[in-house]
C-alpha cells in the first residue's frame, strides 16, 4: 500500500471517529426526552392537584410551577451530564496514548485482534494495522471507537444540548395545562388526558420511524406510559384530597 492510501485510510479513520455523524439524531433525542419528560411528569401532577384540590386555578399555578421547575433542572442535568461523558471520553483518551507510549506492542495487538474479529487477514490485515499505527492519534481514535465503544463529546455542545431539552420540557409540560384554561376543571382532566396520550402516541411512532422500532407499538407504548401516570397522579389526589370545608 502506498503513502497516498496509507494517508487517505488515516484521514478517513481520524473522520469518522473525531467527528459525530449523529448529530441530528442526537438533537431529536434531546427534543424528545424533554418533551416526552415534561408532558408525563406535569400531567401527573395536575391530576394530582386536580383531584385533591378541585380547583383550576390551584392546577394551573401547581402546573406552571412544575413546568418551569423541571425544564430547569432537566436542562442542567442534560448540561452537566455531558460535561461528564466528555470528562470521561478525554480521560480514556490520554489512557490509550499512556498505553501506547509505554507499552506499545501490547496495544498493536489489540489492534490486530480488532481487525482480525472483523475478518481481515494474511498481508490485507498487517497493512490495516500498520496503517493504523504509524500515526498515534489514528491509533488512539480507533482504539477509542473500537475498543471502548466511545465517541468525542463536543463541551461546546452541552449548552445547546441543555438548552433543547429545557425548551422541550416546557413545551411539553403546557401540553395538558392549556385546556385547564379554557374549560371546566372535569372535562379539562379528560382533555387533558386525550391530548397528552395523543401527543405521546405520534412522538413515539415518529422516534420509531427515525430509529429503528415499529411506529405502532412504539407509539403505544409512550401512550400507556403517559396515560399511567395521569392515573397514578389522579389516584394520589384523591387519596389525599382536601376538604373545601
Amino acid at each position: 500500500m502506498d503513502s497516498k492510501n496509507s494517508t487517505y485510510i488515516s484521514e478517513e479513520i481520524l473522520h469518522h471517529t473525531d467527528h459525530d455523524p449523529h448529530r441530528r439524531e442526537s438533537s431529536l433525542s434531546d427534543i424528545i426526552l424533554g418533551g416526552q419528560d415534561g408532558i408525563v411528569n406535569v400531567l401527573g401532577i395536575i391530576l394530582g392537584v386536580a383531584a385533591a384540590t378541585g380547583d383550576a386555578r390551584v392546577v394551573i399555578v401547581a402546573g406552571l410551577a412544575a413546568t418551569f421547575a423541571e425544564s430547569i433542572s432537566m436542562a442542567a442535568v442534560a448540561y452537566t451530564s455531558t460535561l461528564a461523558e466528555a470528562d470521561y471520553y478525554e480521560s480514556e483518551r490520554e489512557r490509550e496514548y499512556r498505553h501506547i507510549q509505554e507499552v506499545p506492542n501490547i496495544e498493536q495487538d489489540e489492534i490486530r485482534d480488532i481487525y482480525a474479529r472483523k475478518g481481515f487477514k494474511g498481508n490485507l490485515l498487517d497493512k490495516i494495522v500498520d496503517t493504523i499505527t504509524a500515526n498515534k492519534d489514528v491509533w488512539v481514535a480507533v482504539m477509542m471507537a473500537e475498543e471502548h465503544q466511545l465517541t468525542p463529546i463536543d463541551r461546546k455542545g452541552a449548552l445547546r444540548s441543555a438548552l433543547i431539552v429545557g425548551v422541550s420540557a416546557i413545551i411539553g409540560s403546557l401540553i395538558p395545562i392549556i385546556p385547564f384554561f379554557f374549560l371546566p376543571l372535569s372535562t379539562s382532566m379528560v382533555v387533558s388526558t386525550i391530548i397528552t396520550a395523543l401527543v405521546l402516541f405520534i412522538v413515539g411512532a415518529y422516534k420509531a420511524k427515525i430509529y429503528v422500532g415499529n411506529p405502532g407499538k412504539s407509539g403505544l407504548e409512550m401512550a400507556i406510559i403517559g396515560t399511567v401516570s395521569a392515573l397514578v397522579g389522579y389516584l394520589i389526589g384523591l387519596l389525599l384530597r382536601i376538604d373545601p370545608s
